[in-house]
């Protein structure tokens, strides 16, 4: 049968990245304290397209990562982007991964626990003989306004906001990234907040909790510094961008912080 993919064409026009998405798929991630957990994810994978193959074959990217069912990590990743890039025979290949995580909350004061998901992502690219790999969290937290403490007479507004988290570890001497668990991420934003959210909350939680937000306020100034501080500390990090949002609970809109960082060559 014909090969139309193929075909030359003569528009002379090279494409930067064409593929699927929006594709759901049972993927297994590390899970720093069970090994290893189930979810399911959305998937983006792309290849780029010299200017004179008139398509890509839109089939093996379904074909590779079916050969490559089960673990989908930091560890697995460079292996499938080379197969994309010999199979589909390109320069440069790029899969994104967006998934839930779930991790078993336990209340501070009740110890009734309850599962909290976060979302998620990995995005690995390679292109020519380099790779990339990026690791995303977003952690829902509270956060306690410092302005309104100081001018009420009594109480304090506060809402729930949303860290997201994506970082690039440095490379061991092996040339791999340096692990860097969800949980770490999620640990990171929690402390760096008024107080964490959790899944089940009993009435001793909730006063516990309230006080803990109360005792803390920040502003999304604030927050978004804290989370920048401790990865900048952590030296397998190389590179991060935090973006936090507060949606505001007296206000008809949202604020939010952003910061990216690169570690400096020594």
């Amino acid at each position: 049968m014909d090969d139309v993919q193929g075909y030359q064409d003569e528009r002379c026009i090279p494409i930067d990245q064409v593929g699927i998405s929006e594709l759901r798929y049972p993927i297994v991630v590390l899970d720093r304290d069970q090994g290893k957990q189930h979810t399911i994810a959305r998937l983006k994978m792309s290849v780029n397209l010299p200017h004179n193959f008139k398509g890509t074959h839109m089939s093996r990217f379904l074909e590779i990562l079916n050969e490559h069912r089960g673990e989908v990590t930091m560890r697995t990743l460079p292996v499938i982007l080379r197969d994309l890039k010999d199979r589909l025979e390109a320069e440069s290949a790029r899969i994104e991964v967006s998934f839930p995580y779930f991790l078993e909350r336990t209340a501070p004061v009740s110890g009734a626990k309850g599962l909290m998901d976060y979302n998620c992502a990995f995005v690995g690219e390679a292109n020519g003989d380099k790779d990339d790999f990026i690791l995303g969290a977003q952690v829902p937290v509270t956060t306690l306004c410092p302005c309104s403490k100081t001018i009420s007479d009594y109480g304090a507004h506060n809402q729930r906001g949303y860290v997201g988290i994506e970082v690039r570890s440095v490379r061991s001497e092996s040339g791999n990234p340096e692990l860097i668990w969800i949980e770490e991420l999620v640990d990171i934003a929690e402390r760096s907040a008024s107080a964490p959210v959790y899944p089940l909350l009993k009435r001793a939680d909730e006063r516990l909790v309230t006080m803990q937000a109360y005792d803390n306020p920040v502003f999304v100034e604030d927050l978004v510094r804290n989370v920048a501080g401790r990865l900048q500390d952590d030296q397998r990090v190389a590179w991060f961008r935090v973006n936090v949002e507060n949606h505001e609970s007296i206000h008809n809109h949202n604020v939010f912080a952003r910061i990216e960082w690169t570690r400096p060559s020594t």
